[in-house]
């Protein structure tokens, strides 16, 4: 079935800028059936670790992170680009290859001792993922784990994220 997942996924070639072979997840929720697989795989992998919230990361992670949280009966924790939540926020800026961005979470999202499960669509170079943990950890957070449908295992991502804890579905090894 991991393999119908990996088969699932277009790839977008030149997006968003030439060169870059976009993993495009949206022909994977097309399929119930697929999307149910992934969720559940997700759900057996971070279920029993008593995650109170579940962190999901704009925008694509929103769809993933919110059926797990749903699953684990967790709650549900978006994490955004600047100015998109309506009350007081966290903000964490982080390097990107050029340049620099930010993520923000509301600051009364997580309680002191809360256990996160932190989810995106995608892991990449790490960078978002590691500045989403730092967000959970500035606000007396335990990020438990961290879950992706997909990984470019060949950005060696995983070394810039602050857990050990990791999991993705499927890998792609080189471009």
């Amino acid at each position: 079935m991991t393999e119908r997942i990996k088969a699932a996924i277009r790839e977008v070639p030149d997006f968003p800028k030439k060169g870059i072979g976009f993993k495009d997840i949206t022909t994977l929720i097309l399929d119930g059936e697929l999307f149910r697989y992934t969720i559940d795989k997700l759900y057996e992998h971070f279920g029993g670790l008593g995650a109170t919230k579940v962190v999901c990361v704009e925008s694509r992670g929103f769809i993933f992170g919110a059926a797990l949280a749903y699953r684990m009966g967790a709650g549900v924790i978006p994490v955004r680009k600047p100015g998109k939540l309506p009350s007081q926020t966290h903000r964490v800026t982080y390097t990107l290859e050029y340049g620099s961005d930010c993520l923000e979470m509301h600051t009364d999202a997580i309680k002191p001792g809360d256990k996160v499960i932190i989810v995106d669509d995608l892991l990449a170079t790490g960078g978002t993922i590691s500045a989403a943990c730092d967000l959970v950890h500035n606000l007396g957070g335990d990020v438990v784990g961290v879950g992706f449908v997909v990984e470019l295992s060949f950005l060696n991502g995983r070394s810039k994220i602050p857990v050990s804890n990791i999991m993705s579905l499927v890998k792609y090894d080189s471009e």
